[in-house]
């Protein structure tokens, strides 16, 4: 059993309300929130807060782990070029091993952003599955179909496999994109998501032209075509949502599919600002994610907070759009429900013990006005001091308990990088 005590705490289990409650984690699970009390057995640990925060774990719910290897290898160029021209050959030289290894690296940085779980959309499925169980993290898989890679039928395979796999391992179906996959796949997928009774993510709407060349080619939007072929029927989600109509809104409100938001990515590529004020306001469920380090470049919740509220204030010329309280929920609470993870949306008793600590005895976290737009406003890695999932402490005050050194991660993941730019 571990305590943590003398401190403040953010369950999220009713929105942003701080209180002064104890948390006490007993293997994997929370077993007590609330005032101190006396224990009869012994702690393994007590951990004096100092004042500092304890809240859930936030989420990150859309990214591509292994894309490490091409942090800063191809800036400053247009998205169709970028993944076109510059991605999609660098990723045609990878083999499972280079996904194990990239992996692991990707892991360290979610660490180090107080970020308990990924949700991943990327190929060598066991070999990445292995990093995360490895390292002690939580991931949810999704599917990556396209027209040259991955298949319906291995689609099935893998959501019968990855979802009965390890504690921390699950899987969604999913495929890359609309203008990737063909209209048989897209069928075949959405006949296999009414089969399983199971949500379908998916890249969408993620550039005007992306959008252009649907209504193109099928006389629809992305949105609109994936409605029309039954693929929302049990919900699922989009990732960037960046070009959307009304209808298209319509469809993710009344389908109960999720918005997860990439406004770092999506900044950089000038990609475009997506319409989060406005899906918030017609009710529509948003989540956040830092997108692959190759189009970011980085794996940082906080860069993605704070975008998120300040280019809705900007796209909508009002310092009111997109509060910091929605946008924390939105971080931790809704990427949760968005990737599946129920029991890891909240700290209350019997929820898995994901939970990070947030040091406010740092310059950036004072005066304490506001604990909650602190955090999305001013807050940043430094203020991450400690990192558990499923009860088992994987970062703290800089130090990383992963089963193996950083630098020799650091080692491996440089070496197999050079190797692969001089792969045929």
């Amino acid at each position: 059993m571990i305590r943590f005590y003398n401190g403040k705490l953010m369950s999220m289990d009713c929105g942003t309300h701080i209180s002064s409650d104890e948390v006490w984690v007993d293997g994997g699970k929370i077993a007590y929130v609330g005032p101190p009390k006396e224990y009869d057995g012994q702690f393994e640990r007590e951990i004096d807060l100092n004042g500092n925060l304890v809240m859930p774990g936030f989420k990150n719910a859309h990214t591509h782990s292994p894309m490490t290897f091409l942090r800063s290898y191809a800036d400053d160029v247009p998205l169709d070029k970028w993944l076109f021209e510059k991605i999609f050959p660098m990723e045609a030289k990878l083999d499972a091993n280079c996904v194990y290894e990239f992996t692991k690296l990707a892991i360290l940085e979610y660490l180090t952003s107080g970020i308990t779980a990924s949700f991943d959309m990327y190929y060598e499925p066991e070999a990445y599955a292995q990093a995360n169980i490895e390292m002690g993290f939580r991931t949810v898989l999704c599917g990556a179909v396209n027209d040259f890679k991955e298949s319906v039928p291995r689609l099935e395979a893998y959501y019968n496999k990855f979802n009965n796999y390890h504690p921390l391992i699950s899987y969604k179906l999913g495929f890359h994109a609309e203008y990737t996959t063909n209209l048989e796949n897209l069928k075949a997928i959405a006949e296999l998501s009414q089969s399983l009774k199971a949500g379908v993510y998916t890249h969408n709407s993620e550039t005007r032209s992306e959008v252009e060349g649907c209504i193109e080619r099928y006389g629809k939007t992305p949105t609109e075509l994936f409605d029309s072929i039954g693929m929302f029927e049990y919900g699922g989600g989009g990732f960037h949502n960046v070009y959307m109509t009304k209808k298209d809104l319509e469809i993710f409100r009344d389908k109960n599919v999720y918005a997860v938001t990439n406004p770092g990515s999506n900044s950089k590529l000038a990609s475009g600002i997506a319409p989060i004020d406005k899906m918030i306001e017609m009710g529509i469920n948003v989540a956040i994610g830092t997108d692959g380090p190759a189009s970011n470049n980085a794996l940082d919740m906080f860069r993605e907070m704070y975008l998120v509220t300040v280019l809705q204030k900007l796209a909508n010329n009002d310092a009111a759009a997109c509060p910091a309280e929605e946008v924390l929920e939105m971080a931790a609470f809704t990427g949760a429900k968005a990737m599946g993870l129920d029991d890891c949306d909240c700290i209350a008793v019997g929820k898995q013990a994901d939970l990070i600590v947030i040091d406010l005895n740092r310059p950036n976290m004072q005066p304490i006005n506001n604990i909650t737009k602190n955090i999305v406003y001013s807050g940043s890695k430094e203020n991450v001091k400690m990192t558990m999932i499923a009860g088992k402490i994987l970062y703290e005050n800089g130090e990383f308990f992963v089963g193996e050194k950083a630098n020799d991660i650091y080692a491996r993941v440089n070496a197999l990088t050079e190797e692969i730019k001089n792969r045929k």
